[in-house]
Order: structure tokens, then C-alpha cells, then sequence
């Protein structure tokens, strides 16, 4: 464990970096919705995907955009991440990846893993995908009422599976939502990806946006966030690859503890996304508001609007809030994630001031 006088010192670095982000921001993760389709109804969805009949962009849409963002920015240091929905559900989703490699892209995917045959495992490698994180939100029973869908959960483990026999793949990572129903699987899961060769378990919280937002009774207690965090904090000091996401602001105590670095969002400093509408924003998480929507490839360049937009996002907009103004922590936290933020108000929906520090 790091003391608190250095990670203050890393903390102040952060904060000067990201001032030197919103001057001169530096695209990094560009991410894809290839699709807002999706084979289950995930409780807690974000992007409230589903059984919907939302057009999608051609195919050569997005071959387009890469061939500018190539011409633009280059590839190095450039990590395409491909999401939706579920993003095998798109038709042209292996000839829009494979002409992404043969660009020269780094690209990963997050998905439910229901669709990952050994063919497609196969696939997957031939196409160049170097990470992917697979959702699996709690045991069989849970998993399965979480994302309504019957036999999910042996179907997502089965695609875990899959990908690790086809190996080559850099990153092979489980991600599962927190909920207030499933905390007490925890150990459990674990003992269950002990056993996997998978590379980490990433433990997230459930967040109040989107769908969740219907199920107050999924939302984390205090007890419940902190008890998550000790858990991850305990399995990372006896040595195991358990890791936080990267939303929100921990606190003295625990920045560092739960993840390999310190909290910074990214949105519109290094990260930028494109709807399945083809609109141009900063973070898919974030509220879908008109003012957060920067332009469309459709009919704008995308290096355009990265270089002269945004501003919304390069700003200090722990201003906007009075409870984040007052804080001694403001430098730190930065009114915490933009995804997360209550839009009419400035505040933060998630503060853990009080709950972990």
C-alpha cells in the first residue's frame, strides 16, 4: 500500500495532466457501437438495448471512418473498442473487423459471450482481436434473471471457454456488475474463475443510469460499495488479477488499492465514441442529451469535430456544482465521472465522500 503523501503527489500529477488533456486532448479509444441489438435484456443496460429494429450504419460507413481516422491520427497508440448491443449480432461485424486490421488497428470487444462458438473464437483470433471482456453477473441462477435470458449464463461460460481453448488473444477478461443481489456471490464467482485461465475478473458497481434506473432495489448500499471495494482491494494484496473499472473516485484510502492506477475520466480528453446512429460523442455511458451529441459521420469529419469540439467535455466542470466546489478532494475527483454526473444539477449521482473516505 502506497502512503497517502505519495499519492497525493501522483493525485496532483493526474490533475495536471488532465488540465493539459482539455488544452491538448489526445485521442486514444475510439469506441464503436456497431449495434444497439441484443440477444438479452440486461437489467441494468445502459443503452436500454434489446429486441429493437434501430437502423445501423453500412458497412462502408465505418470503413470510411476508419480510412480518416487512419489518414488523421494514425494507429499507434490507438485501441478500437467495438461494443453495443451485442456487437456479433451485426451482420457485416467480421468484414468491418477484418478491414480494421488490415489497417493496422488494435481493437478488443465487450460482449455477452453467448454467440462465441469455436468458430467464431476462430474467427475472432483471424481477425486480429487482441482483448475482450465477457459479462458474467453473478451464479447461473442470478446471471440468468439479471440479463433475462434462459441459459445465458452456460452459454456466456461456454464462450469464455471457447476463446481460451483458441488462445492467441492478449486479454481474456471477465467483467460482473455489482448488484445489491449478487454481492454475496462474490467469493463464490471466484472460486469458479480461480479455475478459468482467463487474464482478470473485472468487479464493477452497478451505476444509476439507463435501464437500472427502473430497479432501485439493484443499486449498492454503502455497505454494499464498501464491501466491494475491501473484496477487490484483498484479492489484488494476495496477488490475484481482480481490478476495479475505471469509474469514480475512491478516496486516499483506496485509489491505487483497487486498480493499477488512479481515477481519471477520459471522456472526450482521450476517448471518443460513435452511436450506432452514426452521432459523435464522447462516452457511450454518458446521457444521450442533445448538447453532449458533437457531430455525425454521416456528414462530419471525424478528426474536425475531435479538434474543434467538445469543449463541453475540456472543461472544469466540478464548477458546476457547489457540493464538488466546497470539497477538498475537487483537484482530485473532478466531480467524479462524466457518465455518472445528474446533468441538471451539476452533482455527481455517485459520491463516495462519506461512504469510503
Amino acid at each position: 500500500m502506497l502512503d497517502v503523501e505519495m499519492k497525493k503527489r501522483h493525485l496532483r500529477a493526474m490533475a495536471d495532466y488532465r488540465r493539459e488533456l482539455c488544452q491538448k486532448p489526445e485521442l486514444r479509444n475510439l469506441f464503436l457501437e456497431l449495434t444497439v441489438r441484443c440477444n438479452e435484456r440486461c437489467l441494468h443496460c445502459g443503452s436500454s438495448c434489446g429486441e429493437v429494429t434501430a437502423k445501423e450504419l453500412p458497412a462502408e460507413v465505418y470503413k470510411r471512418l476508419l480510412d480518416e481516422v487512419k489518414a488523421d491520427f494514425g494507429t499507434e497508440r490507438k485501441m478500437l473498442c467495438i461494443t453495443g448491443g451485442e456487437p456479433l449480432l451485426r451482420k457485416e461485424f467480421f468484414e468491418i473487423m477484418s478491414y480494421a486490421n488490415a489497417l493496422g488497428f488494435s481493437w478488443g470487444m465487450t460482449s455477452n459471450g453467448t454467440l462465441i462458438d469455436r468458430e467464431t473464437a476462430r474467427k475472432l483470433r483471424e481477425t486480429g482481436m487482441k482483448t475482450i471482456s465477457v459479462s458474467i453477473d453473478g451464479l447461473e441462477a442470478t446471471h440468468d434473471a439479471f440479463r433475462r435470458t434462459q441459459n445465458g449464463w452456460r452459454r456466456a461460460m461456454e464462450g469464455i471457454n471457447n476463446l481460451l481453448a483458441e488462445g492467441s488473444f492478449k486479454h481474456v477478461q471477465v467483467t460482473t456488475v455489482v448488484t445489491h443481489q449478487n454481492i454475496g456471490e462474490l467469493d463464490e464467482l471466484f472460486e469458479i474463475f480461480d479455475k478459468m485461465d482467463i487474464d482478470s475478473w473485472r468487479v464493477i458497481g452497478i451505476e444509476p443510469i439507463g435501464r437500472a434506473l427502473r430497479y432501485p432495489e439493484l443499486l449498492l448500499t454503502d455497505d454494499d460499495q464498501r464491501r466491494m471495494i475491501e473484496f477487490i482491494r484483498n484479492k489484488r494484496m494476495a496477488g490475484e488479477p481482480v481490478c476495479y473499472g475505471c469509474s469514480h473516485y475512491l478516496g486516499l484510502e483506496y485509489e491505487h488499492e483497487v486498480r493499477d492506477w488512479y481515477f481519471l475520466c477520459t471522456a472526450g480528453l482521450q476517448t471518443a465514441s460513435i452511436t450506432a446512429e452514426g452521432d459523435i460523442i464522447a462516452c457511450l455511458d454518458i446521457e444521450r442529451r442533445p448538447e453532449f451529441v458533437q457531430g455525425n459521420i454521416l456528414r462530419d469529419r471525424f478528426s474536425d469535430v475531435w479538434r474543434g469540439k467538445f469543449k463541453v467535455f475540456r472543461r472544469e466542470h466540478w464548477n458546476d456544482s457547489q457540493k464538488c466546489r466546497e470539497c477538498e478532494h475537487k483537484d482530485f475527483c473532478r466531480a467524479d465521472a462524466y457518465h455518472s454526473l445528474d446533468h441538471t444539477t451539476g452533482d455527481p449521482m455517485v459520491c463516495f465522500k462519506g461512504v469510503l473516505f
